[in-house]
């Protein structure tokens, strides 16, 4: 395992079968791998016929499950929960994130402002944190079940995110002090929650997610 970059890579192409114009990287959560968030590929292509789907494995084996146990990964660390920890953690794995992204561009001839990130919880987190910080302004990003850590950086990317009310991992508190701390720097966010929902995507945020992608790459 190469630490120094993501490890498998899962794919799925654009539906029309075309050269790409738009680019979708999904960020797993905690604890998961790539083949997750790739499962959402299909429902959001209906939206997006011209787009292509990757879905990397974090670097990391998860340091939150038993060692050895299989496919299970992590961008950094939540062991600690203190907020210059966390920090430390996204900070350390970014440019390999950075790295992924220039990759996967030059990869499928797709340009950065028509490439979007998609997180689900510490995928989130790290999507925001990667997408207002990138050399160049990407299409936006769209966030499940996240959280802020730290400040957001200076690129204004337009920001979606969603969050379950029931969420007893990330609570929903995480949602509202995100989306007021982005719009208190200027950035254009949009979203909901949802009643009930767990940690977890349901097809409302489904639904919501994929219309935000249609209107950033158009």
């Amino acid at each position: 395992m190469n630490e120094n970059t993501v490890n498998n890579i899962y794919e799925v192409g654009p539906a029309n079968n075309q050269k790409p114009e738009s680019l979708v990287i999904f960020l797993h959560g905690l604890g998961s791998n790539g083949q997750d968030l790739i499962s959402l590929a299909p429902m959001f292509s209906k939206q997006l016929p011209s787009t292509v789907f990757v879905s990397p494995d974090a670097p990391f084996p998860c340091d939150m499950v038993p060692p050895g146990y299989p496919n299970s990964y992590q961008w950094f660390s939540l062991q600690d929960r203190d907020p210059d920890k966390v920090l430390a953690g996204v900070e350390h794995v970014a440019p390999i994130v950075d790295d992924f992204i220039v990759q996967e561009a030059e990869k499928y001839g797709v340009p950065f402002n028509k490439i979007a990130l998609v997180g689900f919880s510490q995928g989130t987190m790290l999507s925001l944190y990667v997408a207002t910080r990138f050399k160049e302004k990407l299409a936006g990003v769209l966030g499940y079940s996240g959280a802020m850590v730290g400040l957001p950086g200076e690129s204004k990317v337009p920001v979606h995110i969603v969050h379950g009310e029931a969420d007893d991992v990330v609570p929903v508190s995480a949602y509202h002090d995100a989306r007021q701390l982005l719009e208190k720097c200027g950035f254009n966010v949009s979203g909901h929650t949802s009643p009930d929902l767990q940690h977890s995507i349901n097809e409302i945020g489904i639904k919501s997610g994929a219309g935000f992608l249609r209107s950033v790459f158009s």
